[in-house]
C-alpha cells in the first residue's frame, strides 16, 4: 500500500529534465491530490475470487458469485401478498443488508398529492438472481407496459406484461443471465395474477410462488398455513412470518422484511421491518424458534 500510496503522491514532473525550482512551480499549479483509493472490503480479493469458481486450480475458470435471497408472492382473496427479505450476498461476503427487492413495474397515474398510504396503481415484480438483471430488465419492462398504457389508454394485464418479459429473457437464453422475478398484479379483465418468469425464459402462472435460496424455508411456513379465504391481516402475518423463517435458517436471506398488498386499485406498501425484533416477538408469543435458548 505504501508503494501505491507513493507512487501517486510524487510530483508528475520527477521523470522529466526540470529542475527543482521548476517542478516546484509547475506542482504548486496543479489542484491538491486525494489520496483516497476505493479498495475492496477483504482483505485478498484475488484469493476471494479464485475461491467462487468451479475448478480452483484452474486459472481460466469462470468466476461464479454464489446469490441469496427469499422472495415470495400469493394469491389470495383480497388481492396478493409480496414479501422479500433485504440481503444483498457476492459469495460468502454480504454486500448489503438494506436492498429494495421489490421494483414497481408500471403506473401510469402519478399524481402526487394523493395521502401517503393511498394505493399506488400498477405492478410489481420481485428481484432474485444478480441484482444488475433484474434490475435492468425490470425497469425496460416498466417501460414497455407504460408504452403500452399510454398507446391503448389502459393498463396492461400482468398476462402480457409477463409474456414481454419471458420473451426477452428466452431471446438472452445461455448468455449468462441470472434472474427469478416474480410479477404481481390485479386487473379487471384477470383479477389476482400471479406469474413466475426466469432467465431461461420459463413463464409460469400459479397462487403461490417462493424464489431464491431461502425458498424451501418459506414453503415450509405457507405449504402448512395458506388458504386463498385468509383475512388481509392473516395473510400479511402469514407473509412475514414466512420470510423470518428463511432469514433464520438461510445464510444468504436477512435484513429487512418487505411487505407489500396488491389490489384492484394498486399495491400498498405495508413496511421494511427489521427481522431481530419480530423475531423475538415471534419466539415469545408463538413458542416458535425453540433451537434458540439465549436469555431474553
Amino acid at each position: 500500500m505504501d508503494t501505491l500510496v507513493a507512487k501517486y503522491s510524487r510530483s508528475p514532473y520527477e521523470d522529466e529534465f526540470y529542475s527543482e525550482q521548476q517542478q516546484r512551480e509547475m506542482t504548486e499549479c496543479l489542484p491538491p491530490l486525494s489520496l483516497k483509493f476505493d479498495l475492496p472490503p477483504i482483505e485478498n480479493p484475488s484469493a476471494f475470487l479464485r475461491a467462487m469458481t468451479d475448478d480452483h486450480a484452474n486459472p481460466n475458470a469462470p468466476i461464479k458469485l454464489a446469490h441469496g435471497t427469499t422472495t415470495l408472492a400469493f394469491r389470495f382473496k383480497d388481492g396478493i401478498i409480496v414479501a422479500t427479505d433485504s440481503r444483498a450476498t457476492a459469495g460468502n461476503w454480504i454486500a448489503s443488508q438494506t436492498v429494495k427487492k421489490v421494483i414497481p413495474v408500471s403506473r401510469l397515474d402519478l399524481v402526487t398529492d394523493k395521502p401517503q398510504d393511498a394505493p399506488v396503481p400498477g405492478l410489481l415484480g420481485t428481484m432474485a438472481g444478480g441484482a444488475a438483471d433484474c434490475q435492468y430488465w425490470l425497469r425496460y419492462l416498466a417501460e414497455q407496459c407504460t408504452l403500452h398504457e399510454i398507446r391503448h389508454k389502459r393498463r396492461i394485464t400482468v398476462a402480457a406484461a409477463s409474456k414481454i418479459l419471458a420473451n426477452l429473457t428466452y431471446a438472452y437464453k445461455g448468455m449468462g443471465l441470472s434472474m427469478g422475478t416474480m410479477l404481481a398484479g390485479v386487473t379487471p379483465q384477470e383479477g389476482p395474477a400471479l406469474y413466475y418468469i426466469d432467465s431461461d425464459g420459463t413463464r409460469l402462472s400459479g397462487n403461490l410462488f417462493c424464489v431464491g435460496s431461502g425458498q424451501t424455508f418459506a414453503y415450509g411456513v405457507l405449504d402448512a398455513e395458506y388458504r386463498y379465504d385468509l383475512s388481509t391481516e392473516e395473510a400479511l402475518e402469514l407473509a412475514k412470518r414466512s420470510i423470518l423463517a428463511a432469514t433464520h435458517r438461510d445464510a444468504y436471506s436477512g435484513g429487512y422484511i418487505n411487505l407489500y398488498h396488491v389490489r384492484e386499485e394498486g399495491w400498498v406498501h405495508h413496511g421494511f421491518m427489521d427481522t431481530d425484533p419480530i423475531f423475538w416477538k415471534t419466539k415469545l408469543e408463538k413458542g416458535e424458534f425453540t433451537n434458540v435458548t439465549a436469555d431474553v
